[in-house]
């Protein structure tokens, strides 16, 4: 039977996620998905080093290391399954971003589709689904390939 404690590992990693991202640290990012699949944009990268490479390669970071982001995690809801130790959750989340020339703005939301297992004793993220239905001015935050 899931717990208060399986809850809050689940809820934790969703929050590392957003907190390793906006601190630049796209190793630790990827250490997320050591053992799971990233999905975002119809592409799909799997395990530790590709998912550090791709965020490494999309995401603009500044002088101080970090893309200068803010992402706020919100609506979240998660259910298990006792019987296979795995967990889906969904939530909602809004990319806020603010550099010198670029006054604070929201410049993204949407929403993730997660799915975790637990081995031994321990929640990991097996798969995250990314949908971003609203944009803003990405200009400053991600790398976008040139024109066709």
């Amino acid at each position: 039977m899931s717990t208060a404690a399986d809850t809050t590992a689940v809820t934790n990693l969703i929050a590392e996620y957003a907190e390793l991202i906006d601190a630049g640290d796209f190793a630790g990012a990827g250490e997320l998905f050591a053992d799971g699949v990233f999905v975002s944009s119809g592409a799909s990268v799997r395990g530790s080093a590709a998912v550090a490479k791709m965020f490494s390669a999309m995401v603009i970071r500044y002088e101080d290391g970090t893309p200068r982001t803010h992402h706020a995690t919100g609506n979240i809801a998660i259910e298990f399954d006792d019987a296979t130790d795995t967990a889906t959750a969904r939530s909602y989340f809004t990319v806020f971003q603010a550099v010198s020339d670029f006054p604070l703005q929201p410049v993204a939301a949407g929403n993730y589709r997660d799915r975790f297992e637990r081995h031994d004793g321990r929640w990991r993220f097996a798969e995250r689904q990314v949908r971003i239905t609203l944009t803003g001015d990405l200009s400053r935050h991600l790398r976008m390939p040139p024109p066709a």
